[in-house]
């Protein structure tokens, strides 16, 4: 998560679905009920959390049993401490009073409660990253400071180790390679902070560190669940060895749910936007560019994988005119610098999603250099009659225009490749033809068709091809 390159973006639900989501956390309703409960009797030690004689009461108002309900009745209220549902009224005397937020819960707006919400999350993070409390008295010292060496805990170290983990799910979970219903074995996701990607067949040692990660993980997810941002399988405790052994590898990929399965929630992809955002990552969202011009559109989705692209290109016509959102589109299509190919591209798959009400602005581009072939093209497509047939050099010219727009987009892909073998297929002397064509990218595009086609004669034809255009173009 060190790259500062955008992140493929997310389609998040609505507010007002994700508030709803919000406040019926365990993590966060649990706190609202403290918060209500509380009164003038309630007291605080010097930390804030409440006193020891007060928990059961905290226990029976929520509705826990087991052996964790007074650390689930404890994490209760430090969340609503933390979150500003209860102040600290007197430090010395240890009261308390309902805080200014846990108005906003029942009175404010969606985004109000998701930010009650989000600084909830931060509490349950900061949690989630301490070690058992019984390991914490232990390394308590004579002046009451916690000995952070004997614990062999870093809380810096720890804390950003979460960070990267919550990164990568958020990778896995918006990226179209991810799985397709968000769901990520835990043994993958400690993989992807220990294992470094070139490596072959991960040594002993790598896979130690591995099945140590799964464990400090399945400690840390099942805290995070219940403020709603993941949904986990913990790892199956039967496959856990006696004492202190960590689980033995799974016999074949059937079995691999038995060792923690994670998933981010709607509310957890927000959460996390959130954080990322705040850090200074670039973390778009589908539906944030509806609101600008066609340019910014463009733009903007050029990076975008092709399904974001669509689902944020719907959003931006549905709130247009058709004829007008083809003819903004168009002219912001123009343009001679390198980025203008992709945005053609991009142009011409927008335009695929508008009926034939955009005729017009279609026609009034067919003499146009940089417009005419997609023009064409789409009105082609549609059976429209009278479409002037293209000539060979506006032929070769889409020809490279949509072969640059291909590179930018995706790189030397297979499908580009494939591309690139149909082309030199289909057109007799095409490489003799084609290094004349004017547009900026013909010598670069003659250099990657060189690189991409299997047929070494081929090949040297597009590389003796891309210096006659360089040459060309120096002259």
């Amino acid at each position: 998560m060190s790259d500062s390159s955008p992140l493929p973006p997310v389609r998040l639900h609505s507010e007002a679905e994700l508030a709803r989501a919000a406040l019926a956390t365990p993590s966060l309703s649990r706190a609202v009920r403290l918060a209500r409960w509380a009164g003038p009797d309630t007291r605080v030690d010097a930390g804030g959390s409440l006193v020891e004689e007060q928990l059961p009461a905290a226990v029976e108002l929520l509705e826990l049993a087991g052996d964790d309900a007074t650390a689930w009745a404890s994490e209760a209220w430090r969340v609503a401490v933390d979150t500003g549902l209860v102040e600290i009224v007197d430090e010395e005397d240890g009261t308390v009073a309902a805080g200014e937020e846990l108005a906003l819960l029942t009175s404010g707006s969606p985004h109000d409660v998701l930010t009650v919400w989000l600084a909830a999350l931060e509490a349950v993070l900061a949690d989630a990253t301490v070690p058992d409390l019984d390991g914490l008295m232990d390394a308590v010292d004579g002046d009451g400071e916690v000995d952070f060496s004997s614990l062999d805990w870093d809380p810096e170290a720890e804390a950003d180790f979460l960070d990267g983990v919550l990164g990568n799910l958020y990778l896995l979970t918006v990226g179209e390679d991810g799985p397709r219903d968000g769901t990520v074995p835990l043994p993958a996701l400690a993989a992807s902070m220990i294992v470094p990607p070139d490596m072959g067949e991960p040594s002993n040692d790598v896979l130690e560190q591995v099945s140590d990660a799964m464990m400090r993980l399945d400690d840390q997810f099942r805290v995070l669940e219940p403020i709603g941002i993941v949904e986990y399988q913990p790892v199956d405790e039967a496959l856990m060895a006696e004492g202190d052994e960590e689980p033995a590898a799974p016999e074949d990929d059937t079995d691999v749910s038995r060792y923690g399965l994670v998933r981010l929630t709607p509310l957890g992809l927000y959460g996390l936007r959130a954080r990322l955002l705040e850090a200074g990552f670039p973390a778009p969202a589908v539906g944030e560019l509806v609101d600008k011009g066609a340019d910014v559109l463009l733009d903007g989705t050029s990076r975008f994988p092709q399904a974001a692209a669509r689902a944020e290109t719907e959003q931006w016509l549905a709130r247009r005119e058709p004829l007008a959102a083809a003819r903004e589109l168009l002219a912001a299509a123009r343009g001679g610098d390198a980025g203008a190919p992709l945005r053609r591209l991009r142009c011409q798959q927008a335009l695929s999603l508008v009926g034939r009400e955009a005729e017009p602005a279609l026609r009034e581009v067919l003499d146009d250099a940089e417009l005419g072939g997609l023009a064409r093209v789409w009105l082609s497509e549609r059976g429209i009659p009278g479409v002037p047939a293209p000539s060979q050099e506006l032929v070769f010219w889409l020809t490279i225009d949509t072969v640059a727009a291909q590179l930018a987009a995706e790189g030397n892909s297979d499908e580009l490749r494939g591309l690139v073998e149909g082309l030199a297929a289909q057109h007799s002397g095409f490489f003799a033809s084609v290094w004349r064509v004017e547009h900026p990218a013909t010598a670069d595009v003659l250099e990657a068709m060189g690189r991409l086609h299997p047929d070494k004669k081929i090949a040297k034809e597009a590389r003796k091809a891309a210096f006659k255009a360089r040459s060309q173009q120096a002259t």
